[in-house]
């Protein structure tokens, strides 16, 4: 490490990587209640199943986030961070309040708004959570170097900060309702998160590949320029059957249909720049998660998202396991493998230690990669089924669901291989350090500096 304070995010990647194995087995039991319904029907409903799988996945993306800003801006900025104490005080607030919102929800307490069910406590803790965050990496770029990178991420931070004012206001009107819930669901998955995942993958670039800053540089301002065009007003293919004004069906298919683009670009940006760049770094991992990050968030997020937001498709699609197909596929490939990328090339400086475990973690990158996308192809297969039968033949919501089995199987067994590859990148970054390099690198590893 460069700066001492950088250790700062070694907590964060753990506690991210925690939730995350939280995350993927409470998905895994969800998805046996699919395949088996009666499956904790008495101990943990399905509802309680969900909430915990979706809400340990947004906490320990952001905790990951979180981790990422505190490792890459004091080398952009040169400088220490403003307060490494508040850093961990944020840290401590954060997981306490997530551990405590797990425990309610294991209980029967929660919230009830999808995604948002925290209690208005741990609501209000986040509100804390992000004015530390904000805080202490303002202050850190604003008094040290500035760079794209950090004002990209900054921008971003920013946004996840404001929208998630509306998760706290809950109006009495359902249709209000969900017309603001979305400004957190989607502004940050849509919008926000890519000013984000962009900025870390442009500074992931710069280190792996030696390609010139002003190079990656303009790739980032045109990106972040594409998602903020598009995601904006991209949000209204979520406002087509709440209740929301007609003209949203055409603005929402039109601007939606533009997101492909900047998932496009950052894959273009990626294999350009390592293509351009040198392709010798130690850290091979890294450099696979980095570029399969890009593949996988074009398809999940473009193409799969693609594939039902006109709003003539939508009308029939929408709440189906075409949903979850995409939503699998977007959330894993966008910002789950930015975060497993960016552990993956801090944790050896952050330990000390030369790049290891190497294969090992480009084994989990494949097991889990191919079972969500095994996943999401399964699932994309039955969701065209639960069309055909539900939405255009009319049969009944559980007699489809019947004729689904076979796929929600399908879907359980992904499942099972995505918590093993979960658990081998765990293993690998947290493990015993062994030194090992694929056969196809061409220099020996070099001691972290």
């Amino acid at each position: 490490m460069k700066y001492a304070s950088q250790g700062v995010a070694r907590v964060y990647f753990i506690g991210a990587l925690l939730l995350f194995i939280v995350q993927v087995l409470f998905g895994l039991l969800a998805g046996a209640v699919y395949a088996m319904p009666n499956f904790l029907a008495e101990t943990l409903p399905f509802n309680i199943l969900r909430m915990v799988h979706t809400n340990a996945l947004v906490v320990w993306l952001l905790m990951g986030f979180f981790g990422a800003a505190y490792y890459l801006v004091p080398e952009e900025a040169e400088r220490d961070i403003e307060s490494p104490m508040l850093a961990y005080v944020q840290f401590a607030l954060l997981m306490v309040g997530a551990l405590a919102s797990v425990g309610g929800y294991l209980m029967g307490i929660h919230g009830g708004r999808e995604f948002l069910e925290q209690p208005l406590w741990v609501k209000w803790a986040i509100v804390v959570v992000a004015g530390i965050f904000l805080y202490n990496i303002g202050m850190t770029i604003l008094k040290g170097r500035r760079t794209a990178i950090t004002s990209v991420l900054l921008l971003g931070m920013v946004g996840v900060a404001v929208f998630w004012l509306f998760a706290i206001w809950n109006p009495e009107n359902i249709a209000v309702d969900k017309l603001y819930w979305w400004y957190v669901i989607h502004l940050w998955v849509e919008g926000v998160w890519e000013l984000i995942m962009a900025s870390i993958l442009a500074f992931l670039v710069i280190k792996m590949t030696g390609v010139d800053r002003e190079v990656v540089e303009k790739w980032l301002y045109a990106i972040v320029g594409l998602a903020l065009f598009s995601g904006l007003l991209g949000t209204g293919h979520h406002y087509y059957w709440i209740g929301a004004p007609g003209y949203w069906q055409p603005i929402g298919s039109f601007f939606s249909t533009l997101e492909i683009a900047p998932f496009f670009a950052m894959v273009v940006f990626a294999f350009t720049m390592v293509w351009r760049g040198r392709r010798d770094h130690p850290n091979r991992a890294a450099l696979l998660w980095s570029l399969g990050c890009t593949v996988g968030a074009f398809f999940g997020a473009g193409v799969w998202g693609f594939l039902h937001t006109l709003h003539w498709v939508n009308y029939y699609s929408h709440g189906t396991q075409i949903t979850a197909a995409h939503a699998h596929l977007a959330f894993y490939g966008a910002y789950a493998m930015i975060n497993l990328a960016v552990i993956t090339y801090a944790m050896p400086y952050l330990r000390g230690l030369q790049p290891y475990n190497q294969v090992l973690n480009m084994w989990s990158f494949w097991i889990t990669t191919s079972a969500v996308v095994f996943m999401a192809v399964t699932l994309t297969f039955g969701g065209v089924v639960q069309v055909h039968l539900q939405r255009v033949m009319g049969m009944t919501y559980m007699e489809v669901q019947e004729q689904l089995t076979l796929f929600y199987w399908m879907r359980f067994g992904s499942g099972a291989f995505v918590l093993l590859g979960a658990l081998l990148f765990v293993w690998a970054v947290l493990g015993p350090a062994r030194e090992e390099r694929p056969a196809s690198m061409s220099t020996a590893p070099q001691p972290a500096e």
